[in-house]
């Protein structure tokens, strides 16, 4: 891990360069009793946050003050989140407003990027009502213009720098998100047996079309019947190119046979049919 430095680009007093170190520090700051109570014997926690935190370039004890896991979610006060948006290099200007007054007050947020058309967010109280928050006991009943602000600013700078917030909410917005009651009942659940069902394939099995076709020519006793079936035929073979198994070319000409022997079988039977027929007697004869 390298070296923590803060947003302001002063190092801090510790510096934290293995992850040894910071094991080390978090053991001491668990149990120093100088941090938030959500950290108070939990080295494993302030690791985590502390990591966290210089990913967004926090040192060590900003990031035990500012970042904070609700509800399951890690995220950053909202005045925080507005300091890592200002120092970034990237931040032009973030301009918040409030207007109107009592079920017409809005709070409004500009976050102008350089280089970039500038982001607005705004939240209202009717918003606020839409989300069931307005009528909330706690911050929204006694803060409630700081909380339109911080709804508006953490929308307007998660839009226009997400690259700098990595993802992370307000604590204040993480606040209002209800429990997940998915995730409660899945953990309540047993195991569940995700192993893939064993499915029985059916094996098409290869076609003689020799056989087929030889049985089905005996049983022809003219031409007609051969001439019938030689359009199967092709019928046959059109289905098999389109389906992408065409027929071998050594069925092919054993097929053909099978019908050039037949036509020839059938005229030499209907050619010595009528040499039969054109076989008279003499004394039969006109004279």
């Amino acid at each position: 891990m390298t070296a923590v430095t803060t947003t302001q680009g002063h190092a801090p007093a510790i510096q934290i360069n293995s992850f040894s170190e910071l094991m080390r520090f978090a053991e001491i700051a668990a149990g120093s009793g100088m941090v938030p109570k959500d950290y108070v014997g939990k080295p494993a926690a302030i690791l985590i946050a502390v990591q966290m935190g210089s990913e967004l370039g926090l040192a060590p004890m900003q990031s035990m003050q500012n970042i904070a896991v609700i509800n399951g979610r890690p995220s950053v006060w909202g005045d925080a989140l507005l300091g890592l948006v200002k120092a970034s290099p990237v931040c032009d200007d973030v301009v918040e407003t409030l207007e109107g007054e009592g079920d017409r007050m809005t709070a409004i947020c500009v976050a102008k990027r350089k280089g970039k058309s500038p982001v607005e967010a705004r939240f209202s109280v009717q918003d606020a009502k839409d989300a069931a928050l307005w009528t909330k006991q706690g911050p929204w009943k006694q803060y409630p213009k700081r909380m339109l602000q911080m709804r508006a600013r953490g929308f307007a700078l998660r839009d226009a720098f997400p690259d700098v917030l990595r993802g992370l909410i307000t604590a204040e917005e993480a606040a209002d998100i209800p429990q997940d009651d998915f995730r409660k009942s899945v953990s309540n659940q047993g195991p569940v047996d995700v192993t893939p069902k064993c499915q029985q394939i059916k094996e098409e099995r290869p076609v003689d079309h020799v056989a087929f076709f030889t049985s089905r020519l005996k049983a022809c006793s003219d031409t007609g019947c051969v001439l019938a079936l030689e359009k199967k035929w092709e019928q046959t073979q059109a289905k098999a190119r389109d389906a992408g198994r065409p027929i071998s070319e050594e069925v092919l000409a054993d097929v053909t046979d099978l019908f050039a022997d037949r036509y020839g079988a059938l005229h030499e039977a209907e050619r010595q049919q009528a040499d039969a027929n054109a076989e008279v007697p003499a004394e039969e004869m006109p004279a």
